[in-house]
């Protein structure tokens, strides 16, 4: 495996059908081999195990809340005495509902797969991820991590855009591309980067949700105008964008900022220790050099795996605010110098996969 060498007057092209996903090809770091720190092999298996129990208590909390939450903003609407009510209600529903789709799309949440797959759906709609591309979407991202040019979930490119990270922040970019993509899908129709890693033999899946998707987002906008009030909008749609900015502080922390083009999620993956709360809206997502070394290990057993492996790995960081303090000076960096990463400390050694029931080379079941 080679590295690819920075242009400085091209720069990168981090599209999935430019020069640059053919260059990645050319270093070896297409769906290549990573590294995995060495555990036992019993241990693993333990680790592995997948149940309903804890997902199912999860995901009553979750939605029992939000059934309160809604409740309580319907029944104050009108005063600011529901704005704490829909504050909350938009974090369940534009942040919890972010950790939900990607935990069960992984198959590792619950053990009975329609479970799984109920809540992906849910979870999928009320972030606005189209479920059938996401699913590949992230397939691929766990095959090449950070690979520019192959990963389509690389969240900020160097350089960076402030602006961007602003209007993020809220969900805008993300709201608005999804309903051009919406209209593209519902007319039959893909873009050239999602033919890259969606099969032909799902796209007929993508129209239909598109159109079910878009009739249902209709039918919101419509009862707001019926009855000339934001209340419908309240519940569906605003709360992806006035709920989802504390996923998006979460998912800068993943791997922004740190190496590009490495086979070593120890440098371009954030382990990060956080309070019950933060984790209970992230799913111990927290623990994310675990989950992408190991990604079959379901989330309520990563604190667990983070203890078997944390000798090999860099220090994880002590809080949110700990992460931040790194990842800011590092994007001011960046915009003035592309080049520029965090470079995690990690010791050197040869991979030891004897010991690992399998390699797990498939992000999802």
């Amino acid at each position: 495996m080679s590295q690819i060498p920075f242009d400085p007057e091209r720069g990168k092209d981090y599209s999935l059908t430019g020069e640059q996903a053919r260059r990645a090809e050319e270093a070896g770091l297409v769906s290549a081999t990573w590294y995995q720190c060495p555990v036992p092999r019993k241990r693993m298996k333990e680790l592995m195990q997948r149940s309903d129990g804890r997902a199912l208590r999860d995901t009553a909390i979750w939605l029992g809340a939000m059934v309160v939450t809604g409740i309580g903003g319907y029944l104050f609407w009108g005063g600011w005495a529901c704005v704490p009510f829909f504050l909350v209600y938009g974090l369940l529903y534009g942040t919890a509902a972010n950790s939900r789709w990607h935990e069960a799309g992984h198959g590792t949440a619950f053990k009975t797969r329609w479970m799984n797959d109920v809540v992906y759906q849910i979870a999928c709609f009320m972030v606005m991820y189209e479920p059938q591309v996401w699913r590949w979407s992230h397939a691929r991202h766990h095959t090449d991590t950070i690979i520019v040019g192959r990963d389509p979930e690389i969240v900020e490119p160097r350089p960076p855009r402030l602006n961007m990270i602003f209007l993020k922040v809220f969900s805008l970019p993300h709201v608005y591309n999804v309903f051009k993509s919406l209209f593209l899908h519902a007319s039959g129709q893909m873009s050239e980067e999602e033919k890259v890693f969606v099969p032909a033999t799902e796209f007929s899946k993508v129209y239909r949700t598109a159109r079910i998707w878009l009739a249902l987002h209709g039918l919101v906008i419509a009862s707001a105008l019926y009855f000339n009030s934001w209340l419908p909008l309240m519940y569906v749609l605003l709360p992806t964008m006035y709920g989802g900015w504390l996923s998006y502080v979460f998912g800068l922390t993943q791997h922004v900022g740190l190496a590009e083009d490495e086979l070593d999620h120890r440098k371009n993956c954030r382990t990060i220790y956080m309070n019950p709360v933060f984790r209970f809206f992230y799913s111990d997502m927290n623990y994310h050099l675990e989950h992408h070394m190991f990604p079959m290990v379901p989330y309520h057993a990563l604190a667990k795996l983070h203890e078997e492996i944390k000798d090999d790995c860099p220090p994880p960081y002590n809080s949110l605010l700990d992460a931040y303090r790194e990842i800011i000076p590092t994007l001011l960096k960046q915009r003035k110098d592309p080049t520029y990463y965090v470079q995690r400390p990690i010791r050197e050694r040869a991979p030891d996969v004897t010991e690992t029931p399998e390699r797990q080379e498939s992000a999802f079941s």
